[in-house]
């Protein structure tokens, strides 16, 4: 996973998926792939994607790059690396 440590919380870097079946994530070597429901249109794929890993992690989550992109980077705030990576590879089986 790629993941920064900043004074902020952790950057996340992920891989978007939209129009797909269900919410997944997916972790293929080093990628972090998320399957988003919505359609990349007015933000509605960012939407989701914080909604959703907001819940699972339980931290408040911010896009911080790749808005109108398929490669993303996410602040997530107050999170430690250990944390995130136990709960991503959780959501993944």
């Amino acid at each position: 996973m790629k993941i920064i440590e900043t004074k902020d919380g952790l950057i996340l870097e992920i891989l978007v998926k939209p129009r797909s079946a269900d919410f997944r994530i997916v972790i293929e070597g080093e990628d972090v792939i998320i399957s988003c429901r919505e359609e990349p249109v007015k933000g509605k794929v960012n939407k989701e994607i914080i909604k959703e890993l907001s819940k699972i992690l339980e931290k408040k989550v911010e896009l911080v790059s790749g808005f109108f992109s398929k490669q993303k980077r996410l602040l997530i705030k107050g999170a430690t690396r250990s944390e995130v990576e136990h709960v991503l590879l959780s959501e993944t089986d």
